[in-house]
């Protein structure tokens, strides 16, 4: 452990030399980055605990956020503590920095005790070594990632370790302790906390000496979830609603633990009995749900068919894997592939063994987020983390055949040929040096537009002007809220989906109509960035409208064009 933790640090100070530019920009690239950057500001400003809103979108009512406050608080700590020795803005910069990269540590530990208790004691190192290149994991824990993410992969590492722990009440607090603050914070890793809860009842199915791992994950679990509930959930998140751990999942969480400890506590002798138990307590649980809370069986963001349609289905993480293009998904599916292969084959080579059991559940909850894949891209991050132990072992059983090769040039170039293979490495090759799916020069124009519109330098210009509400595309509110003093109206927040509505139909339907929104909103000017991604939807599905005129030099009586430095990305207007 003081091993991994000095590598983390090594890493860590890496991490923080590499990105210093982004880091001294305040570089926040996701629109949940710098949402969650503001509602830290705002709880250390004197906001209600519990309260999540965020004032300064769509003022005054302000935006539902359905977030909880446990990811904000190595946030505002890290300010806390950094405002002792530099300014604010200095200190907010530098956690920023450092925030993501405390959950990596927990990672780490977790990484290298599945590894040393399947693989070998010795070749937690070996897992170290590949995390770095799961690409689309470590950037949920590079500097100024500060949104939620990589805790929660943090949880979902723990729960790998709980389920390979050889001692049962330690494994089932792991599990248990990790899904709850998992659900606490947020419910994108729910199907993997359901499928780890599966995993330990089969356990308990097939060997029921494994009675008091389960009848601790059960109390941990329906306990955690309370306890996280108590202490965090908002009071936006105190309704029946199905995006957060609110009454709804907090009951069906708290049921489904009680009736595992009950069945776990009776553990009959027959493993057909006990599984008939296990299938009757998912069948309440399931059933139950259904009948009530039914507006929560379809999507859980409980959106219009509209907003659902022109937005939310497309945004692009929400896809599947096999929708996006060949640069984008082989890179994220080949390193889970890899590590499914060598779970597998792993769990056949240590079949009789103590260590098959372990083997056996990170195969199958390898495949599950392989199988996830198939349903959104955003599951990405995850199934390349439960990759890592597989890989592990397949880097373990080849690697050292080439090294003992008697011939040189085998053992050298044999070596790095198969480690560039085990661990995926060459899937970001190919798409780099080879002539593969190739951005558009369309593309790469978007791309440039999008990071001069985000940039820190090129909106802090806006600060000229006295602070208002400004009206601007859905996906720049929350940078412009977090780098400026102006205020938006929209941001790509679910619960929100009239505002989110209103700036879609502003830019898609005629000026008139485009005038009685921004007014009706409070609105006093215009913001618009040419080529960002969203200014290119507006006039590729509505031709004609206020947006495509605009963008095409159209002139209005009621917007009068606001001076702005040279070199500038933006257009700012009045709004009369």
């Amino acid at each position: 452990m003081r091993i991994t933790l000095v590598a983390w640090a090594l890493l860590a100070l890496w991490y923080l030399w590499d990105r210093a530019g982004p880091i001294r920009w305040l570089a926040l690239g996701d629109t949940d980055d710098n949402m969650r950057l503001m509602q830290v500001r705002a709880l250390l400003d004197g906001q209600g605990w519990f309260d999540l809103r965020q004032y300064r979108m769509n003022p005054p009512g302000g935006f539902d956020i359905h977030w909880s406050r446990v990811v904000d608080l190595p946030l505002a700590g890290l300010i806390l503590f950094l405002e002792l020795f530099t300014t604010t803005p200095l200190a907010e910069r530098w956690a920023c920095g450092v925030a993501p990269l405390l959950p990596l540590a927990v990672v780490m530990l977790a990484l290298g005790a599945t590894v040393r208790r399947l693989v070998a004691p010795g070749a937690w190192p070996l897992a170290l070594v590949l995390l770095p290149g799961a690409v689309a994991t470590m950037l949920m824990f590079m500097p100024l990632r500060i949104d939620h993410h990589g805790w929660q992969l943090a949880c979902l590492a723990v729960t790998v370790a709980g389920l390979c722990d050889p001692r049962q009440a330690r494994g089932g607090l792991l599990v248990g302790g990790a899904s709850a603050l998992s659900l606490t914070i947020g419910l994108e890793l729910l199907p993997y906390a359901a499928m780890a809860g599966a995993l330990l009842a089969l356990r308990w199915v097939w060997d029921r000496a494994e009675t008091a791992r389960l009848q601790v994950y059960a109390l941990t679990l329906g306990g955690g979830a309370a306890i996280g509930f108590a202490l965090f959930a908002s009071e936006a998140n105190r309704v029946m609603r199905c995006d957060a751990l609110t009454p709804v999942w907090l009951s069906a969480v708290v049921v489904a633990g009680a009736l595992l400890l009950i069945v776990a506590r009776l553990n009959p002798a027959s493993r057909g009995v006990r599984l008939g138990l296990a299938v009757a307590a998912g069948a309440v649980v399931a059933v139950g749900f259904a009948l009530l809370f039914p507006q929560c069986l379809t999507r859980p963001e409980q959106v219009s068919d509209e907003l659902a349609r022109t937005w939310l289905n497309n945004v692009r993480e929400a896809k599947p894997i096999y929708r996006h293009p060949f640069r984008v998904a082989f890179p994220i599916v080949t390193l889970p592939l890899i590590g499914l292969a060598g779970a597998v084959i792993a769990a056949w080579r240590a079949r009789g063994r103590p260590q098959a059991v372990g083997w056996a559940a990170v195969a199958l909850f390898t495949a599950f987020a392989c199988l996830m894949l198939l349903w959104q891209a955003r599951a990405g991050p995850a199934a390349q983390l439960l990759a890592l132990p597989g890989a592990t072992a397949l880097a373990w059983a080849v690697l050292p055949w080439f090294l003992r090769h008697p011939l040189l040039p085998v053992r050298v170039f044999g070596t790095v040929a198969a480690f560039v293979a085990v661990s995926g490495l060459f899937a970001g090759l190919v798409t780099r040096y080879l002539p593969v799916d190739r951005p558009s020069a369309n593309t790469r124009l978007v791309n440039r537009s999008s990071g001069r519109c985000n940039a820190q330098p090129q909106l802090a210009k806006l600060d000229a002007y006295p602070a208002q509400t400004i009206f601007t595309f859905v996906d720049l509110g929350p940078r412009l809220i977090a780098m400026t003093h102006h205020n938006a109206v929209a941001g790509p927040y679910h619960r929100n989906g009239d505002a989110i509505l209103d700036v879609h139909h502003a830019f898609r339907r005629s000026p008139a109509e485009a005038r009685a929104i921004m007014r009706r909103h409070g609105a006093t000017m215009l913001l618009v960035c040419p080529n960002m991604p969203e200014s290119t939807v507006y006039r590729a599905r509505a031709p004609g409208g206020f947006y495509d005129q605009l963008a095409k030099g159209g002139k209005f009586g009621w917007l009068q064009p606001m001076p702005l430095p040279r070199n500038t990305p933006f257009r700012l207007y009045r709004i009369s």
